[in-house]
């Protein structure tokens, strides 16, 4: 196994490792002594790394991206794909959703969404000398338009942040002008990771199979199966000696009381109130668990309340906008918004990749920052997307309780469509995380009265893991159906870092 001074495993870690990296010295790449050979035709594998929140799941990912890139793979992203070679190998790092790709990337793992690496950019010729440049596979250009300032601009950035886009926007040009559309990936891939794999069904596990002769899946049999795969996770499907078990606990997070929480409910002893008792409990020794009498509305602008009925969403977000002063039938800058898929015909598909490929992928967390310049259209900011604001043909639908049409303050004819995004099930919370998270405990209540299981375990101990493990630093246990009046107003202020990219969806005039 390959050392790395600063990083000392466990012994479940150090075998799951060493498991991967005979899997990939198998496929040709050797991370011991770093030697490569071509991708052989044929050979195909795939692995399962699983365990439960603080196994080390995320360490052992970023670990092996390093050891594959000192190796001398070539790391694939989604935003730049290089020329290509017989001898090349490749390592693609995906995650379902944008935010858990943004988790991975805050770690220095250049990670991208599953749908995103599909997909890739096609450039203008003379800014692909850039890109080509900044990947290391051409000298250095000169470029009508820019300086050499601009391009030592984008040399520091890239240096840091290894972007294509970012580095080409630091030399001060926009995605406008060096993308000029997106195309299906025609040809496959090599070595593939995928984290938060619980989120797969099986049509994205076949889909992926197709792209990558060589698969890990990182995943946690814990949360919530997919809706429609019967409690069961792709993983499960795969044999004992393909699936590495993560055991232990890492050291780092053996103090964290949320994560104690969320082991807890392992306990087949443990109910309802003994588990509300630990919480309470867990409050009054460590800030980082907060027991909250009523649901905090200023943390809902980003950050939604986490609940098990959609009929508790619906409430919920009425009570937000109502707190917030939000107008019965139009948007305030700053209201949180959930896409909830791409409403486009067939002969539409090239506008549909540009609108997903920018991140407006089903889940995605999105922050209204205001009208578009064009009827139908809206300024939006795509949480954890790379190039995150654009305008975008844009269908939003508001719900209200005992109606069962929602009204829509904002519609194109087609284009991308969204739900309201203060509140959202727990089942969509999956893959992402946020810093301070507030579970709606009066649901899970409801849930354990309900007396449901899935999978062998009672339906409200699933509900509150998967809610509870997305908590970065901050837990509120919510224990009264009441919300807290706002004390500031909704704003974008936080979100002006980039500029806003505009999409030329004709779909709406089409």
């Amino acid at each position: 196994m390959q050392s790395d001074a600063l990083i000392t495993f466990s012994a479940d870690q150090a075998e799951a490792y060493d498991r991967v990296a005979a899997d990939l010295f198998g496929m040709g790449i050797d991370l011991d002594a770093g030697g490569l050979t071509p991708m052989a035709e044929g050979k195909n594998s795939v692995l399962a790394v699983v365990g439960k929140a603080g196994s080390g799941k995320t360490m052992l990912l970023a670990s092996l991206y390093r050891a594959l890139k000192g190796a001398g793979v070539d790391i694939v992203s989604g935003d730049f794909e290089g020329r290509r070679r017989k001898d090349r190998r490749t390592l693609a790092v995906l995650a379902p959703t944008n935010k858990a790709a943004s988790v991975l990337r805050l770690r220095g793992v250049p990670a991208t969404t599953i749908h995103r690496i599909l997909y890739t950019p096609v450039y203008d010729p003379q800014y692909e000398k850039i890109a080509e440049w900044l990947a290391g596979q051409a000298p250095r250009p000169a470029v009508e338009g820019l300086t050499e300032l601009a391009l030592d601009r984008a040399f520091a950035f890239y240096s840091q942040v290894p972007s294509i886009p970012g580095a080409l926007a630091a030399a001060g040009l926009r995605g406008s002008d060096f993308i000029q559309g997106w195309k299906r990936r025609e040809e496959p891939l090599d070595v593939g990771f995928v984290d938060e794999s619980s989120m797969l069904d099986q049509k994205a596990l076949d889909d992926l199979r197709e792209i990558f002769p060589t698969l890990v899946l990182f995943g946690d049999p814990a949360q919530l199966a997919p809706v429609g795969n019967s409690g069961e996770m792709v993983f499960d499907k795969l044999g004992d000696s393909r699936k590495l078990v993560l055991h232990r606990i890492h050291r780092q997070a053996e103090d964290n009381p949320i994560l104690d929480l969320a082991h807890a409910l392992a306990d087949d002893e443990i109910g309802f109130g003994d588990f509300e008792a630990m919480v309470q409990n867990a409050s009054r020794r460590d800030d980082r668990v907060i027991w909250a009498e009523r649901v905090d509305s200023d943390l809902m602008a980003r950050s939604p309340v986490l609940v098990w009925r959609n009929v508790t969403r619906i409430k919920l977000i009425q009570a937000f906008r109502a707190g917030h002063g939000c107008p019965e039938f139009e948007l305030m800058p700053g209201e949180p918004l959930i896409c909830d898929g791409i409403e486009l015909p067939l002969k539409h598909r090239k506008k549909r990749i540009d609108l997903e490929a920018r991140g407006l992928i089903k889940g995605a967390q999105v922050i209204y920052l205001g009208p578009g310049s064009r009827p139908g259209f809206a300024k939006l900011h795509v949480v954890g997307a790379e190039d995150p604001q654009m305008s975008a043909a844009s269908i939003i639908k508001i719900e209200k309780p005992g109606e069962e049409e929602p009204f829509i303050p904002s519609a194109a004819n087609m284009g991308a469509a969204f739900l309201h995004g203060a509140a959202v099930t727990i089942h969509k919370a999956q893959g992402s995380q946020w810093e301070d998270v507030q579970v709606f405990a009066p649901d899970l209540y409801a849930a354990a009265m309900a007396g449901r299981s899935e999978a062998g375990m009672p339906l409200w101990k699933r509900l509150a893991y998967v809610a509870i493990t997305r908590a970065e630093k901050r837990l509120h246990w919510v224990v009264r159906s009441s919300l807290a009046r706002p004390k500031r107003g909704l704003t974008v202020e936080d979100l002006r870092a980039s500029p806003v990219l505009t999409l030329l969806d004709q779909a709406a005039q089409d």
